[in-house]
């Protein structure tokens, strides 16, 4: 089209969105860059031109209009000008949207010293994450990853072999694409190793966001190739380590086929960190950190063989390598699958952890256990019935007869779960703590070797 037309057509194009969205122009113009090197021109673009370009590579998504589903809460990491028993807290949700793709956003709200619980209005706008695919990469640690993955063939070694110790995404790339091009005759296992490489690569990023941004606009979407089908139930904790809070959680990224565990990290909800969880025993969904380092070690509930819940330890919180029994299918509403509810909870009585149990008709329930302080390994107190059930009215759904939580917490002794209903939208329930603990005490319970 001509000059004169693309003006006009740019203008119709920010008439209709730029009310929209923040910031459109700047995101259309960053648009364009992704696509400038496909240009078929050499005339300079004005900036109409290169914003109408832009938008032609953009689409509007709604990152909730299928389900708002399967929360998280901690604490805020700001506390200030409340009243005295209050408390500030940091919602996280699963957000699913057109494909059935989806991503991890965040709302904030304050439960009352009488547990009134208020949501703050979230934001009608989403920010795009600026995404830093460039840190540094740790060569020991990712010929380890390439290992437990079958990666680590002749051709992976001798790219390692040509790293630094601490090595770049760039340089990566530089290498596997020299490899490729040595590879004349375009053998497909090589390119398929190579792309399996930059792959791992691509699942360890940063993201950050303007600190400005209302905490409820942002979104973290899906950004690595282990991503590209979704980001499933994060299962967000507070975790306590010298005096300093860092909020870790554990999430299940899919690419279509498989499910890799996976790690998120952050200490103002600004800034996110994103790793691989490795080693022999990192599998299959549903891992919940404990809340602080027991003796010397990180502890994790995981769910690798899709029935049972284990209990593992280890010295390092990206590696885990071992597993311990810790919970079986027992009453008739779990027969299916059990599972945890996020991470255990510290009570002077025990860890309290909330379950969920599978029974006929795919039914989901929340149950809860109590493990010793001391060693979580000992289960101590169990509930014979669920805590939680789905009513006649949180029944119907994406995904019918199920509720769910990924992490609850307590405040002013009352514990207060957000949990999902059908897998199309949340709300929050309160159960009195000493209530519970009494009736998971009373029930005690067999132990698993």
């Amino acid at each position: 089209m001509s000059r004169s037309e693309a003006e006009q057509e740019a203008a119709i194009m920010l008439e209709r969105f730029e009310g929209r969205h923040e910031k459109l122009q700047a995101f259309l113009l960053s648009r364009f860059e992704h696509v400038r090197e496909q240009l078929i021109t050499d005339q300079p673009l004005n900036r109409c031109e290169r914003l109408l370009i832009g938008a032609y590579f953009t689409l509007e998504y709604s990152l909730e209009a299928a389900a708002l589903f399967n929360p998280s809460i901690v604490p805020h990491p700001d506390q200030s000008g409340l009243e005295s028993g209050c408390l500030r807290f940091v919602l996280s949700l699963r957000a699913t949207g057109e494909g059935h793709i989806s991503s991890i956003v965040f709302r904030t709200g304050v439960i009352s010293r009488q547990i009134g619980i208020s949501l703050d209005e979230p934001s009608p706008f989403v920010a795009a994450a600026d995404v830093h695919p460039n840190p540094s990469y740790d060569k020991h640690l990712f010929e380890r990853k390439l290992l437990e993955l079958g990666l680590l063939s002749a051709l992976t070694q001798q790219l390692m072999d040509q790293l630094p110790d601490h090595f770049s995404f760039e340089q990566l790339t530089l290498l596997s694409n020299q490899a490729l091009r040595r590879d004349r005759l375009g053998n497909g296992d090589a390119v398929r190793m190579v792309e399996s490489v930059l792959s791992l690569a691509r699942a360890n990023y940063e993201i950050s966001f303007n600190t400005g941004d209302d905490c409820s606009e942002r979104a973290i979407f899906p950004t690595s190739p282990t991503e590209r089908r979704g980001i499933e139930d994060a299962r967000f904790v507070a975790f306590e380590d010298g005096g300093q809070t860092t909020y870790y959680a554990t999430y299940s990224a899919y690419d279509g086929q498989l499910v890799f565990p996976q790690l998120l990290e952050t200490r103002d909800f600004t800034k996110f960190k994103i790793s691989t969880l490795n080693g022999p025993e990192v599998e299959n969904k549903g891992m919940a950190l404990f809340p602080r380092k027991l003796g010397d070690c990180y502890a994790m509930l995981s769910r690798q063989d899709g029935e049972n819940i284990y209990l593992m330890y280890s010295d390092q919180l990206h590696f885990w390598h071992e597993k311990k029994i810790l919970m079986r299918p027992t009453y008739p509403w779990e027969f299916v699958q059990v599972g945890n509810c996020g991470s255990p909870i510290e009570t002077d009585a025990g860890w309290l952890v909330l379950t969920h149990g599978v029974g006929p008709m795919r039914r989901y329930t929340v149950g809860a256990i109590l493990l010793d302080l001391n060693d979580p390994g000992q289960l101590i107190g169990r509930l014979k019935q669920p805590l939680l059930e789905p009513t006649q009215e949180e029944r119907e759904g994406y995904v019918p007869n199920v509720v769910y939580s990924c992490g609850s917490l307590i405040h002013n002794g009352t514990l207060i779960i957000p949990y999902a209903m059908s897998d199309q939208s949340s709300s929050f329930a309160t159960v009195p703590v000493d209530q519970l603990l009494n009736e998971l005490m009373s029930n005690p319970v067999e132990q698993y070797s």
